[in-house]
């Protein structure tokens, strides 16, 4: 079957203007600042949520509770009913530009447990977020399984406000290899520059699980990769933007936005989060990030106050 997208119109419109060189609707000029800050809430999630302000946010980035009973945080009688409560905030706080990714997985078995799918089909019917893809982080280790196929993939989605959401390929690109480059760059219908930049990663991603004895482990034990987190970060907000992360966690997305030079705001029902980042930043490389300042548990106006005062206009 011939490849559809050469022939999608809406991409070919896109292609052109890239090399004409106008800048699409969607493209963000980003402001001077001088430093990042990160704001650490201990609290319930759905709380903190309906005390931030409309259009507060520009990137979303969660992996929630799967219900898997792995602690205290981990179980809820029906998770679907909870999770409503979450989703429903998130298209609020979100900017207009703004972008949400849910981890999840698809292999749980009732509406008591949690599902991505249940979520994915919520927000499709009862939110006005968008689906813009469902990303599948692939890995080659994992558990064994006797009465089903092993799992070897987590889902995620890459859910909108509108369809002005930011999105910057170029800064995840993925390098050609030599062979794969030349034969690219023969493509009369591929732009050169974009050969040379590397070439889309895709929406399956292989990236390894942390191994127990993983240099990366802080501790927690549903720890992401700093590299999937990263290329979330960095294709879907730009310097400067703040994201919020309402199940910090292990502390990953704080980390990796002091490294990549955004704000952030971490939340968590577990007072762990503190020790968890504070091992991530010896862990960090800050060699290239502007000067960053952990505040723990500042009034919500106080903070995003600092977060517009940080720009040199």
């Amino acid at each position: 079957m011939a490849n559809k997208s050469h022939h999608n119109n809406g991409l070919r419109a896109l292609v052109k203007q890239k090399r004409d060189g106008i800048e699409h609707s969607t493209a963000v000029h980003v402001k001077k600042f001088d430093k990042t800050f990160h704001a650490l809430y201990i609290q319930d999630a759905v709380k903190f949520l309906k005390t931030l302000p409309d259009s507060s946010v520009q990137l979303v980035l969660i992996d929630p509770p799967y219900n898997l009973d792995l602690d205290y945080w981990d179980n809820y009688p029906n998770y679907l009913d909870w999770a409503k409560q979450w989703i429903d905030e998130i298209y609020r706080v979100l900017s207009e530009n703004g972008n949400c990714v849910i981890f999840g997985g698809f292999q749980f078995q009732d509406l008591k447990q949690g599902d991505l799918l249940e979520i994915l089909h919520y927000t499709r019917h009862n939110t006005k977020l968008r689906l813009i893809n469902l990303i599948i982080w692939y890995y080659k280790n994992g558990m064994s399984a006797h009465r089903y196929f092993a799992n070897r993939h987590e889902e995620a989605i890459w859910l909108s406000k509108t369809n002005k959401y930011y999105f910057d390929l170029d800064s995840v690109r993925v390098p050609y290899d030599e062979e794969s480059k030349k034969a690219a760059l023969k493509d009369k219908r591929l732009i050169p520059e974009n050969i040379e930049k590397g070439k889309n990663p895709t929406n399956v991603w292989e990236i390894g699980r942390l191994n127990g004895n993983s240099v990366e482990r802080v501790g927690h034990p549903t720890q992401k990769p700093t590299e999937i987190i990263r290329r979330f970060v960095k294709a879907l907000s730009y310097e400067g933007a703040l994201v919020l992360d309402f199940f910090a966690g292990s502390g990953t997305t704080g980390r990796v936005c002091i490294e990549e030079n955004r704000h952030s705001i971490m939340v968590d029902a577990d007072e762990s989060l503190m020790g968890y980042l504070k091992k991530h930043i010896e862990k960090a490389d800050i060699s290239k990030s502007k000067p960053y300042e952990i505040i723990e548990n500042p009034s919500i106006d106080d903070f995003l106050n600092m977060v517009r005062m940080s720009v040199n206009e």
